[in-house]
């Protein structure tokens, strides 16, 4: 399976309200949409910056996955997310090349896009995204 771009880098933040006005004044745009993805426990928002988006995760519950991150690390870089063609077979091919996976199929995500994590264990120490529409 061969990875078409780099779709999205997401980080981790504690507040939208906050870092929309750093990300708009460091990158020079607007950000272009705000979402939620209740299933995740998590706000988004996103910045187009040529092919690739920026991606503003805020945590909507202290507990989950994004809340979790911020307590254990602080605010930074969460994952990189690559987009693929089809997530399914994307997570299927790293499985058969020894990666371990987060998510054995993919799930719904933000701006309607198919998802799957890969373990960062495995890919020392950088969490992985495949994506696809």
């Amino acid at each position: 399976m061969k990875s078409n771009y780099i779709d999205h880098i997401g980080i981790a933040v504690k507040s939208l309200d906050e870092s929309i006005p750093i990300y708009e004044k460091l990158l020079g745009s607007k950000c272009y949409a705000i979402e939620t993805v209740a299933d995740q426990f998590v706000k988004t928002a996103f910045f187009q910056v040529g092919q690739t988006k920026i991606e503003l995760l805020e945590s909507t519950d202290s507990d989950g996955p994004i809340g979790s991150f911020i307590e254990k690390r602080g605010e930074g870089i969460h994952h990189i997310a690559f987009a693929v063609d089809n997530t399914n077979d994307a997570l299927n091919n790293a499985k058969a090349n020894g990666f371990k996976l987060i998510d054995r199929v993919s799930r719904k995500g933000a701006e309607g896009m198919n998802i799957g994590f890969l373990n960062p264990k495995k890919t020392k120490g950088v969490l992985v995204e495949f994506c696809s529409k």
